[in-house]
């Protein structure tokens, strides 16, 4: 039986990414997150429009998309609640952020040079996507309180590294989906395909801190249903 819900976060289950970008004193930031998807060879990422990954991407055309395996799972954690930028923009600082200079050492992680784009890949990661930057979507416009703060990107994927024990036996171009085993980030938790891997710390931020007025209208859409209003379709 189905119940209506309202949580503060639809985040059902995707792929972690560390996003790697050059900052303007050539210094290298590296940021975990998990909202992308693919299509083809392009790919959708959602940031903070405040994020420096952003403001990376943006200003240098290009980033590199790292994904790491589900057994890399402390590398990533040691990355959360950190940000690249300085002072801490006020979202993130309500959530327990602060300022990292250099986020690979903090990780334990090692920077290499990448084959087209200026921005590192991360050695340790079996799948390294060299990308361009193609647009800028921004996200809930129409929305007073959030208009300028969430950003919707499109990358082109200019080159694909991949492990070699990933791809199938005389398939270079085809990688295993039963050797591949990615870390998955659902509802603010690190899992593989499988059992939980371990807890995570941004499971520490409440979640009403993700609460937007999104929320909030479809909770007042639910009360107007019930009480016998039409919804348009």
């Amino acid at each position: 039986m189905h119940t209506v819900s309202s949580p503060a976060i639809l985040y059902f289950g995707t792929p972690v990414v560390l996003i790697s970008t050059v900052n303007e004193d050539g210094s290298y930031n590296l940021a975990p997150m998990s909202s992308v998807f693919w299509l083809g060879w392009r790919c959708m990422i959602g940031l903070s429009a405040f994020s420096k990954t952003t403001e990376n991407i943006i200003r240098t055309g290009e980033c590199v998309l790292n994904l790491p395996s589900e057994d890399q799972v402390k590398y990533v954690d040691r990355l959360a609640l950190t940000t690249g930028s300085d002072p801490v923009p006020a979202g993130k600082m309500a959530k327990g952020y602060r300022t990292v200079r250099n986020k690979f050492q903090l990780a334990g992680l090692t920077a290499e040079r990448s084959g087209i784009v200026r921005a590192p890949r991360v050695k340790e990661c079996p799948i390294q996507l060299e990308a361009k930057f193609i647009a800028l979507h921004r996200v809930a416009e129409e929305e007073a309180a959030q208009r300028g703060r969430i950003v919707s990107i499109e990358l082109q994927i200019q080159r694909v590294h991949v492990e070699e024990s990933l791809l199938m036996e005389g398939h270079p171009n085809r990688i295993d989906p039963d050797k591949w085993r990615p870390l998955i980030m659902s509802f603010q938790q690190f899992y593989g395909l499988g059992d939980r891997l371990q807890h995570s710390t941004l499971g520490t931020i409440p979640e009403r801190l993700y609460k937007t007025p999104d929320l909030e209208r479809a909770m007042s859409l639910k009360h107007r249903t019930a009480a016998g209003d039409p919804v348009a379709g």
